[in-house]
């Protein structure tokens, strides 16, 4: 399968508003805005866009329409994890895992997002040997 773009369609009760937080806390560009359908990229991904979608427009599949999100994550990889999430604290965005090595290799740190999103920022870091031992990532 050849892909173009990848893109994910957030459902939310108002779209420019969860755009708005992307813009201003993560960089994304806005592109275009319908009002029940905005569309957001990162200038340094273009073959990656957060679309949001309101909840009950009729583009939504109907067994999501009216749905609160549960259970979305979205994740960033970063070069400097601690430097993002210094940032992040001082613009005021609620930190709701605190930064943290884990022993797979990620060190890493989650934040409230819009509308009931939250919101991963990761940096790679060497992974413990134990912990790869003794789950069969390596052998012993």
């Amino acid at each position: 399968m050849h892909v173009d773009l990848i893109g994910t369609a957030l459902l939310c009760d108002e779209p420019r508003a969860a755009a708005d937080w992307f813009v201003e806390h993560l960089g994304f560009d806005l592109n275009v805005d319908i009002g029940w359908y905005v569309n957001t990229q990162h200038p340094q991904h273009g073959n990656f866009s957060l679309d949001f979608v309101s909840r009950e427009h009729g583009s939504s599949p109907e067994g999501l329409r009216g749905r609160a999100v549960a259970g979305t994550l979205v994740a960033f990889l970063v070069p400097d994890v601690e430097a993002e999430e210094k940032r992040l604290r001082a613009a005021g965005v609620e930190v709701v895992l605190p930064l943290v090595r884990e022993p797979w290799g990620q060190y890493r740190f989650q934040i409230a997002g819009p509308q009931g999103l939250f919101v991963e920022i990761l940096q790679r870091v060497e992974p413990d040997r134990r912990w790869m031992e003794d789950n069969g990532l390596l052998p012993a």
